[in-house]
This record gives C-alpha cells, structure tokens and sequence, in this order.
C-alpha cells in the first residue's frame, strides 16, 4: 500500500501534468492557425512551402532555447522537425487546394 503523502504527491505533480499537456496542445492549435495563415499567403503569392533557411534558424533558435531551459536540444529539434513537416504538409494542401 502506497503512503497517503506519497500518493496525494503524486496527484499534485500529475494535475501539473495535465495542466501543462492542456496548455501544450492549446499552444500547438494556435501556432498552427498562424501557420495556417502563412500558408494562405504563401499559396496566394506563389511562395514555396518549405523555407529551408527559416527553418534552419529555428532549429538553431530551439536548440539554444533547450540549452537554456535545461532540456535535451536534439529532443527539441525532433519535435520542432516534426512540426515543421506537418506545417509543410499543410502548406502544400493549402496550395494545392487554391490551385483547384
């Protein structure tokens, strides 16, 4: 059996948990409506979907960011290149949608 401290400290670290998945995922919708809304103009101008030296400089950002915030930089540029290919993903849907 689990000590009642133990068990009500456990509750406390995983409402926090929670709380942060929340405001992850609330963080993520909004930063791929602004993407979304990149990839309207981009479409609209004939931009290319991908811009290789932008995201270039976010993985160097994130990467320095992670340093900075005691977290593990390549965790952060997987998660970062994970969201750029669904960006771009989205971006190509987007053009190809405005083209039809």
């Amino acid at each position: 059996m689990v000590d009642p401290q133990i068990k009500a400290e456990l509750a406390q670290y995983r409402q926090s948990i929670d709380n942060i998945d929340a405001a992850l995922v609330h963080m993520l919708a909004e930063r791929f409506r602004c993407t979304k809304a990149v990839g309207v103009l981009k479409a609209k101008y004939s931009l290319p979907p991908a811009d290789p030296a932008r995201e270039e400089y976010q993985i160097s950002r994130l990467r320095q960011l992670a340093r900075d915030a005691d977290l593990d930089p390549d965790f952060a540029e997987k998660f970062l290149n994970f969201i750029i290919k669904e960006v771009i993903r989205h971006h190509e849907a987007i053009a190809a949608d405005m083209a039809d």
